[in-house]
């Protein structure tokens, strides 16, 4: 079964320095555009991280520091990114959790702007594990009866993840081939930042998830501590999360 898209959709994958999003950095990005009409392009790029690669990470994905010295940082790559994904709705494997978290980190570090609000994601992943409960080499084998060759490689695992979609569509009758609701499908909490510190509650106003505020409306906390917004801009929170708080700020701001 092949895609119905309205608009091209980009599967990706990372390898990276490490699993923190606020602190990790990309070694590697693969990038598979696929076009409503059913042409295809796809990109892989090494990454500079800036950062030591970890030799536990390394064991996983084989990308070593030399590997990557002399490679391009992100900051000098990420126009090329967003040109490739700008008007696209986004797919991964466990990507709502870790790749598009730290994929906007990326992006707002090099100052490239990066928000999901016209567009959908899909979580692969989220499908196999409500569906089946298994890994990526696991689904590959399962719904494609393939062997993953080259596991960790960031193009072969967004290879895999195009090809475990289709297959979940052909295999699941009741999955809508569209990706506004294969994103619905793949969503697992209604978060307003990538990371989960802000969500929306049964009301859809925005809350607060952790420490002493949660649970507790964004606005209210706002209003009661005002150093608490400034709190969070000067800690170890993702900027993607510092920027959606920012946004509530101002809202807030200009609705006095």
């Amino acid at each position: 079964m092949e895609l119905k898209l309205t608009r091209p959709i980009c599967f990706f994958d990372l390898e990276t320095t490490g699993i923190e999003v606020a602190k990790d950095r990309i070694v590697e990005i693969s990038i598979l555009k696929v076009y409503p009409n059913g042409n295809k392009e796809s990109k892989t790029w090494l990454v500079n991280p800036t950062i030591p690669i970890p030799a536990a990470t390394t064991a996983v994905h084989g990308i070593t520091n030399e590997k990557v010295a002399n490679e391009p940082t992100f900051k000098e790559l990420a126009s090329q990114v967003h040109n490739m994904i700008k008007d696209s709705d986004l797919a991964g494997f466990n990507s709502d959790r870790f790749d598009i978290p730290l994929l906007a980190e990326e992006m707002l570090r090099a100052e490239v702007d990066f928000d999901m609000k016209n567009r959908v994601s899909v979580d692969v992943q989220t499908i196999f594990h409500k569906k089946e409960e298994r890994t990526l080499s696991a689904a590959l084998k399962f719904y494609c009866d393939s062997n993953l060759e080259n596991a960790h490689s960031a193009e072969a695992d967004t290879m895999a993840t195009y090809e475990i979609l289709k297959a979940q569509l052909d295999r699941y009758s009741d999955l809508e081939n569209d990706m506004k609701s294969l994103s619905e499908f793949t969503t697992r909490k209604k978060s307003v930042d990538f990371a989960g510190f802000i969500a929306l509650n049964n009301e859809g106003k925005e809350i607060f998830t952790f420490g002493k505020n949660k649970s507790q409306l964004v606005d209210d906390v706002l209003e009661k501590e005002p150093g608490y917004y400034g709190w969070i801009q000067g800690a170890d929170f993702p900027l993607y999360t510092k920027k959606v708080l920012t946004a509530i700020k101002l809202r807030k701001l200009n609705t006095k």
